[in-house]
This record gives structure tokens, C-alpha cells and sequence, in this order.
């Protein structure tokens, strides 16, 4: 039966019972390897893993020869210091990795009230992950229609809110809210609820019968639909 290979080795020639200072050094010179800082998130859980079991040999060792407190609480505190680095980076890697997703597919043509008849159609069988995407996209296209935004492919939903709280000041909090909700369904972090597509519907309703602030450059006010 073969056994997994860790993912690092201490070198032969380290003692069973390093001294502190030398345990320490060895400690960080792992940590201020490259894959730390860019390695894939299932290589860092790799990492870890590999970790565990030279911390889990090394403490078994450790036992045999009778060793210091001091020498044990070192192992532990290294494995605390390395579990702390993967928490911290992980979730950097991730940000870097994933770039905000556009509102519309490509080459979308649906107009603001078929998005609304889609998300309502979604809302009713339960589908609220597609029915809140849905309602966020009828604001988006309403706002085009009614040339408060102009048309532009690859625009992200925080684009889009930033854009729209310029203009809607009243609503400027629940836009920022259905961005971030927006981009949490299509990475799948957290889905929405009867609540959330309640909430986007409402707003989405709201912007319809509110009138935009005098956009900057333009003479006239953009008509509401």
C-alpha cells in the first residue's frame, strides 16, 4: 500500500529535538516560500495537509525522547503560525483570481421587461438565484433604455451601481446591496431568497418612478419608462 508523499520534508539531517532557534529558522524559512504567497488554493490545502503530518510525526518523536515543554509548544505554535498564513492568503488568492462578473451574457439583446417577466417566471418555481440575476439585469437594461447608461458589453454589476448611485442618491445603499448580492449568487458564496428577489423587485420598481439627478454634460432630464 502506498502512502501519499507530504508535500515538503524537514532535511535528514535536522535532530529529532531541534534546538528553538533552529526550529524557528527552519519554520520560516518554509514560510517565505513562493508557493505561500502564489500557489493555487488547492495547493496551499496541500500544504497544509503536509503540515499536519510532519507536525504529527514530529510530536510523536518528540514523545519518545521525552522532550522539553518549550520544544513541543514550538511545534504547535509553528502549525498555529502556518494555519493563520493559509487563512490569510487563501482568500487574497481567490479575490485576485476572480474578476467581478458582467451583467449580460454576450451579445444580450433582451429588453428590461423581458428580464422582469424572466425573473418573475424564476421567482415563481423558486429559482431565486436566476430570478434576483434576472431583476438586476432589468434595471441595468431599463437604465440603458432610458439612456441613463449608455450601452456597453463587459460592464460588471458594481459598475453598474456605482454608475447608477451617481444618479439615484436615494437609492444608493440598495443599489450597492443588489451588486454585491448580484456578483455573491454567480460565485456561489451565498445564494439569494424569497427576501433578497423581493428586495431587487422593489428597487427595481422604484427606479422606474424615480427621476435621475441631471446627468453631468447632458440639458435634459433622462425620461423615466
Amino acid at each position: 500500500m502506498h502512502h501519499a508523499q507530504p508535500l515538503f520534508r524537514l532535511p535528514a539531517a535536522v535532530p529529532v529535538q531541534p534546538e528553538a532557534d533552529e526550529a524557528r529558522r527552519l519554520l520560516q524559512d518554509e514560510l517565505a516560500k513562493g508557493v505561500y504567497r502564489q500557489a493555487e488554493p488547492s495547493l496551499l490545502e496541500r500544504a497544509w495537509t503536509a503540515v499536519l503530518t510532519w507536525l504529527g510525526e514530529l510530536l510523536r518523536q518528540i514523545r519518545s525522547v521525552d522532550a522539553g515543554v518549550g520544544t513541543i509548544l514550538l511545534a504547535v505554535g509553528a502549525g498555529v503560525v502556518i494555519a493563520v498564513a493559509v487563512l490569510l492568503i487563501k482568500p487574497r488568492l481567490n479575490a485576485v483570481r476572480r474578476p467581478d462578473p458582467t451583467v449580460f451574457p454576450a451579445q444580450s439583446s433582451l429588453s428590461a421587461q423581458a428580464h422582469r417577466d424572466t425573473a418573475e417566471a424564476a421567482a415563481r418555481t423558486g429559482k431565486w438565484d436566476e430570478a434576483l440575476t434576472e431583476r438586476f439585469r432589468a434595471i441595468t437594461r431599463a437604465a440603458e433604455e432610458r439612456m441613463i447608461l449608455d450601452e456597453q458589453a463587459g460592464r460588471t454589476a458594481v459598475e453598474v451601481a456605482h454608475r447608477l448611485q451617481d444618479l439615484f442618491a436615494a437609492q444608493s445603499d440598495e443599489l450597492h446591496w443588489l451588486a454585491e448580492r448580484f456578483n455573491e449568487v454567480h460565485y456561489g458564496s451565498r445564494p439569494a431568497g424569497q427576501p433578497d428577489y423581493r428586495r431587487a423587485a422593489e428597487l427595481d420598481l422604484e427606479l422606474q418612478h424615480t427621476q435621475p439627478r441631471r446627468q453631468a454634460g447632458s440639458a435634459h432630464w433622462a425620461a423615466p419608462v
